[in-house]
């Protein structure tokens, strides 16, 4: 009987030093699956600046199961992953980080419950304390927010570990979004689901590749991509603002022309327009704000450059 194949995915950015471990820990534990599978490695080279590179093609010389893909310059992690899937052949794909806080000795648990039927098989973090007290605030609250406003249920803690039957594979090649989160998408997908929970690794060599800033950028876009509650908010935020400041408007009128100021506020006329015109300018803005996030993504689909610019690639057919 034909073996079946299984593609294990994995995004690189200056990950040198991490790379030879990854492979050690992969080889060992595909070893003990190696009588029921087979196995391609597609490592996706994100426009490293160290040697990287130069190690991948090392690899994949010695081993022709080591295939790699290297872009023109970094395009980001999302879109390195959605590469390597775009060249999975298996009859599954994993994605896998390189640093090795995903346990490679997972591997044969994604697969069993592949093989019992389910069609995406997600890792999901037990905890985070690994992470800034700041980081995990912020995903907590990110995805509290997002399962609110999106028809998209993202599930909490969920990562990029995940095991993709063939079926969703296909699936998702179909999406051409550019400015995307891989497992929003997938979560979007639906399909059958089963997870495995885990205690994050040690990074074992060098710094997380995504900052702050770049997990703020991969949050708005979320938020835009997936909910279209951002930009009706602006909606709602004319609609209650436009009555209140109506009727602040005519409470003032009253109190101070009608009833000669029983009240002893005092509005003079040049602070109660100052006061009305910073209000409504700021409402303004705020809608201004949500519209141009929604356009810039048109933009940006409209353009259609192509997703990533692949500079070479090793051992990869088709």
């Amino acid at each position: 009987m034909r073996k079946k194949l299984i593609s294990i995915i994995v995004p690189v950015f200056n990950e040198e030093k991490n790379i030879p471990l990854l492979c050690y820990e992969l080889f060992k534990t595909l070893k003990k699956l190696q009588n029921k599978y087979d196995y391609e490695i597609i490592f996706v080279d994100d426009g490293s600046a160290d040697k990287s590179q130069e190690i991948l093609e090392s690899l994949a010389g010695e081993n022709k199961k080591i295939k790699y893909i290297q872009f023109s310059r970094n395009f980001g992690k999302e879109i390195a992953t959605s590469a390597g899937i775009h060249k999975a052949k298996g009859d599954a794909a994993i994605m896998i980080d390189a640093d090795l806080q995903h346990p490679p000795e997972l591997i044969p648990l994604f697969l069993k419950k592949w093989e019992a039927g389910a069609d995406m098989v997600v890792g999901v973090r037990k905890n985070n304390n690994h992470e800034a007290f700041l980081k995990r605030i912020c995903s907590f609250l990110f995805y509290k927010t997002m399962n609110k406003i999106s028809k998209t249920h993202i599930t909490p803690n969920a990562t990029d570990y995940r095991l993709l039957d063939k079926k969703v594979v296909k699936e998702f090649n179909r999406f051409t979004e550019r400015s995307r989160i891989t497992r929003g998408l997938l979560d979007w997908l639906g399909f059958k689901k089963e997870f495995i929970y885990f205690n994050p690794g040690v990074r074992k060599s060098g710094k997380a590749k995504y900052s702050y800033l770049k997990l703020t950028k991969l949050a708005f876009a979320t938020f835009v991509n997936h909910s279209l509650f951002p930009l009706k908010f602006a909606g709602y935020l004319g609609i209650i603002t436009t009555p209140l400041a109506g009727l602040t408007g005519l409470f003032i009128l009253v109190e101070k022309y009608f009833l000669k100021d029983p009240l002893g506020l005092n509005f003079t006329g040049p602070a109660m327009l100052a006061v009305l015109l910073i209000f409504l300018i700021g409402i303004v803005l705020i809608c201004l704000g949500l519209i141009a996030l929604y356009i810039a993504e048109i933009q940006s689909e409209v353009m259609n450059r192509p997703m990533y610019v692949i500079r070479k690639t090793g051992n990869i057919n088709g």
